[in-house]
């Protein structure tokens, strides 16, 4: 079913793009996390990397200063994600909320397919975008396994359907608690294109899954 048609996103859809940022932020925070794996195996003999402490973002970050980095770019649907130093290369799609009331997830049995969360920003615009996708299915590691391991400085490429190439620099990376979630924090604007790309972390166990999300904090540095 199209993103478009799901359950309490419709009226959301209707809205001009420039007003679905505020949305976001106000659902996803009460949301208290994306619970993006809900079934995973707990089978596997390492699990996916977590954040160093040194990763984490500098809770007294900045904006950038007016006019510095690339100016925002017009709406653009992304198309495919890449983070090199992971070997991340990867289709994206469009992803509401579920049923639940949850931001849905890309289909688990695909372990190489990320989705951007279309009550957001498109990445690159003037705001804050969200790209998901699952850390394992029951088969083994799927696209962001090894997000935790990224660090300041990594860049993440989004390819745009408007032949652009938004790269973001990471300059942060962390782990929060799903009861804990700081949403304004994590999807909140910073008046800047800002990326956040998220996924499953934290400890797991079979009762009720992993215990958290790894957030990675990133901004636009480039576009080509």
């Amino acid at each position: 079913m199209p993103a478009r048609e799901l359950t309490g996103f419709i009226e959301e859809e209707r809205e001009p793009p420039r007003k679905r940022a505020p949305w976001g932020v106000i659902a996803l925070a009460l949301l208290t996390g994306l619970a993006l794996i809900r079934n995973g195996s707990g089978e596997f003999d390492v699990g996916p990397p977590q954040p160093a402490t040194a990763a984490a973002p500098d809770i007294r970050h900045t904006p950038l200063p007016s006019g510095a980095g690339p100016q925002p770019l017009a709406r653009s649907v992304p198309g495919r994600i890449r983070v090199p130093v992971i070997q991340v290369d990867a289709p994206i799609t469009p992803v509401g909320v579920d049923a639940d009331g949850w931001v849905a997830a890309p289909p688990p049995q695909d372990p190489n397919l990320a989705g951007w969360f279309n009550g957001a920003v498109t990445p690159g615009e003037k705001g804050t975008s969200v790209v998901v996708g699952h850390v394992d299915n029951d088969a083994g590691p799927a696209v962001f396994y090894g997000l935790g391991a990224l660090r300041k400085g990594n860049r993440v490429e989004i390819n745009r359907q408007d032949g652009k190439t938004a790269v973001f620099e990471v300059y942060g990376v962390e782990v929060f608690e799903k009861n804990n979630f700081p949403g304004d924090r994590v999807y909140g604007s910073k008046g800047t294109p800002e990326l956040r790309v998220i996924t499953c972390g934290g400890g797991y166990t079979k009762q009720s899954g992993y215990e958290g999300n790894v957030v990675v904090f990133a901004r636009l540095a480039e576009v080509r």
